[in-house]
C-alpha cells in the first residue's frame, strides 16, 4: 500500500536522501547534490510550503516519491498564485509506475484548494505535456537568459483553475536562489 502524506518532519532527511540519489543516477553525483541543496535552500525560505512538499510512502513507511511545489514569482509579482513544480524524483526502481503521476495530480488538486492558480516546471516537455503542462511562452512568461533553457518548450506552465493564467507574464529567473546561480 502506497500513501501520499505532507511532510513531516521523520520525512525531511529520506526526502533529501531519495532526491539526491535519484538525480545523481538519472544525471551525475554533482546534479545530486545541487537538486538536495536547491530542496534545502527552498525549504529555508518564504517561498517554502510544507503542505505542498508531498512524499509517498510505501508500507514499510519509507519514502518512495517526492515532489516539491513552491510559491513563486515572475519579476516580483504573482507569488501568491503561482507555483514552481521542482524538484520531482521516484525511486530509481520504482520508476514508471506512476508515482510521480499521482503525486503531481494529488499536489495539483491541493494546491488548487490553497487558491494558487497555476504551476510552472522546467524540464523534459515529454515528462510534463501528458500532465496538462503547455509550452509558457505561450502565456508570455519566458525563461530569463540567466536560465540557460536548451530550448523554450523546456518551461512550461499549467492552470489549476481555467482561465488562471489571464494577467500573468514575465521572466522566470532563478536570483532567489544561491545554490542555481
Amino acid at each position: 500500500m502506497r500513501i501520499i502524506k505532507s511532510m513531516e518532519e521523520k520525512y525531511l532527511v529520506p526526502a533529501l536522501e531519495l532526491v539526491e540519489a535519484v538525480f545523481t543516477v538519472s544525471e551525475c553525483a554533482e546534479n545530486g547534490k545541487l537538486v538536495r541543496s536547491l530542496v534545502e535552500e527552498i525549504r529555508a525560505k518564504r517561498f517554502y510550503l510544507p503542505e505542498l512538499e508531498l512524499v509517498m510512502v510505501d508500507e514499510a513507511d519509507a519514502v518512495i516519491g517526492y515532489v516539491m511545489f513552491s510559491r513563486f514569482h515572475l519579476d516580483g509579482k504573482y507569488e501568491d498564485e503561482l507555483l514552481l513544480l521542482s524538484p520531482v524524483a521516484v525511486k530509481t526502481e520504482l520508476q514508471r509506475q506512476h508515482i510521480s503521476k499521482e503525486l503531481i495530480e494529488y499536489g495539483f488538486a491541493k494546491a488548487k484548494t490553497l487558491g494558487y492558480k497555476a504551476v510552472i516546471v522546467e524540464g523534459n516537455p515529454m515528462n510534463y505535456r501528458n500532465r496538462g503542462f503547455v509550452t509558457s511562452a505561450d502565456y508570455g512568461i519566458t525563461a530569463h537568459e540567466s536560465v540557460g533553457l536548451p530550448a523554450p518548450e523546456c518551461l512550461m506552465v499549467r492552470e489549476l483553475v481555467p482561465g488562471g493564467l489571464a494577467g500573468i507574464h514575465g521572466q522566470v529567473c532563478y536570483a532567489d536562489y544561491e545554490c542555481l546561480r
